[in-house]
């Protein structure tokens, strides 16, 4: 599917999150193209390095990035890349952060402490973010001012509940994301 020749704004938009939050279903559920993916199947050989035990139920992970692209109106187009998840994709993430306008942060609000050092990622890089709360089927909705308490994040940081794998609300994450960017405008 091609760009129509209207669109004159094109903004780089990073998803990232911590291994196993969604990243992956988020773009998937949203992006009008076919999105690419990099998932592989988990092996022995990331025992030590991946800990399963909170997503006991995964059977793959994305090893390079996720990209899909999503029309917000007849002149602007965002382009979305997913991160691995894991600490040992560090340098992936500093390419993609690259040119990137700024991040949805996904997070599982049953992991919260494994969100930490993603944010420190986003603020290293400089990147402006929204936080995706992704509800999970089994978990109860946890209030968002409980949410953002947690994560320490100050009170102009867009925290907004989503679920990634349904579309509108996966729109609403990212519309939130491109507000906020739009506000930092002014």
């Amino acid at each position: 599917m091609y760009l129509d020749p209207g669109v004159s704004t094109a903004v780089k938009i990073l998803v990232v999150g911590h291994f196993g939050v969604g990243k992956t279903t988020c773009i998937g559920s949203i992006s009008e193209i076919e999105p690419l993916q990099t998932e592989e199947e988990i092996t022995e050989a990331s025992e030590g390095f991946d800990d399963l035990s909170s997503t006991p139920d995964k059977t793959t992970t994305t090893v390079a990035m996720d990209f899909g692209r999503l029309t917000l109106s007849d002149q602007v187009v965002l382009y979305l890349f997913g991160t691995p998840g894991q600490e040992r994709f560090k340098e992936m993430w500093e390419e993609l952060s690259r040119g990137a306008l700024g991040a949805l942060v996904l997070v599982d609000p049953e992991r919260l402490s494994e969100s930490f050092p993603v944010l420190d990622l986003v603020e290293g890089f400089g990147l402006t973010y929204a936080i995706g709360v992704n509800h999970f089927q089994a978990h109860p909705a946890y209030p968002l001012e409980e949410v953002r308490e947690a994560l320490n994040l100050s009170a102009d940081t867009p925290v907004v509940a989503c679920d990634v794998r349904d579309q509108r609300s996966s729109a609403q994450a990212l519309i939130t994301l491109v507000n906020h960017l739009l506000s930092l405008l002014d």
